[in-house]
Parts: C-alpha cells; sequence; structure tokens
C-alpha cells in the first residue's frame, strides 16, 4: 500500500500534527501517531519567527546551506545568539471517535542559542546543529562531553503523554 503524503497546512505544529495524524489514519484505519515541532525565538519580531517554517522562509524552501546562512545573518541582527526552542507537538488517533492531543511545556526543548558562527562541523540533514550551543556551558553542542542530551526531559513528556492518553482510551472503550 502506497501512502499519500499528509499536507501540513497549519499554524503551529499541533495543527500540523493533527493533520498528518489523521491523514495516515485514514488511509490505514490502524492506530498511530504523529509529531511536529517548530522553531521559537525569544524577543524577536514576529516575522522573524520561524515556527513550523523551518525550512520556508517568506515563501522560499531553503537548502540545508542556506537554512545555515539565512539563521548565521539572522543571529547576527539580534546581537550575535538568538534564544531558541523547538516547541513540540503530538496527536495520537485510536480511532475516529478516540483522538489524543498535546503540546505541552514538558515536550519542549531546553532553550539554547542559534548563535550567529557556524561550528566547523556540519551533518547533512541538520543545519541547525552547528549554529547550536548549549546555553550553560556556551559550547557548541558538537562540542559536549560524554552523552548529554537536551532531550531527557522531553522523552519523559512524550512518555507520559502516551500513558495518560492510553489510560484514558482503556477506560473508556
Amino acid at each position: 500500500m502506497e501512502l499519500k503524503e499528509a499536507e501540513e497546512t497549519g499554524k503551529n505544529p499541533l495543527s500540523n500534527a493533527t493533520q498528518k495524524a489523521m491523514a495516515y489514519f485514514e488511509q490505514i484505519k490502524q492506530p498511530i501517531f504523529s509529531c511536529d515541532t517548530g522553531l521559537y525565538f525569544e524577543g524577536v519580531d514576529e516575522k522573524d519567527q520561524p515556527g513550523v517554517l523551518i525550512k520556508r522562509i517568506h515563501g522560499d524552501n531553503l537548502t540545508y546551506i542556506e537554512m545555515l546562512s539565512y539563521y548565521s545573518n539572522l543571529a547576527t541582527r539580534y546581537g550575535g545568539k538568538l534564544i531558541a526552542y523547538y516547541k513540540n507537538s503530538i496527536c495520537l488517533v485510536m480511532d475516529e471517535n478516540n483522538i489524543y492531543k498535546y503540546d505541552g511545556e514538558d515536550i519542549y526543548s531546553e532553550k539554547f542559542y542559534i548563535v550567529d558562527k557556524p561550528h566547523k562541523k556540519y551533518r547533512e540533514g541538520f543545519p541547525l546543529d552547528s549554529l547550536s550551543v548549549e546555553m550553560e556551558s556556551m559550547k557548541y553542542y558538537y562540542d559536549l562531553e560524554g552523552n548529554k542530551s537536551e532531550n531527557v526531559g522531553v522523552i519523559s513528556g512524550f512518555k507520559n503523554f502516551f500513558i495518560k492518553s492510553l489510560y484514558d482510551y482503556l477506560n473508556t472503550n
């Protein structure tokens, strides 16, 4: 079975996660979940807020190299660094009548900096990693020792969502 790709026309991550989950549920008729994310900055003009359009800036679909340049220049315009975070959202569709959605702060990323000077390391597919700096240490994530992960809290937020949603589903059906 070939699936038709879901549209993502929402104005926020939860809208997009819901659109995707519903579109794929309609095709496979099985429980499914979808996640979406948006990039947000503190203290920037609304026109500079990427939100769900991380790659599509002012109507243009940027390449990874263009993204690196765009966000580096944006950080320069705001003094060399931007306080950034990812808003994550999730939608779980169990059936037509049981749809669970969530976008609480416990599934957001930790706050970090997007800086104007890229790290020398670059990983294709993840251009913003080259501009991402941990706030506490002021080190690029690429330079952090060990396996420190900014996603530890996010994982428990997602886990709690699934536990609560499945508990609700099992107790109402």
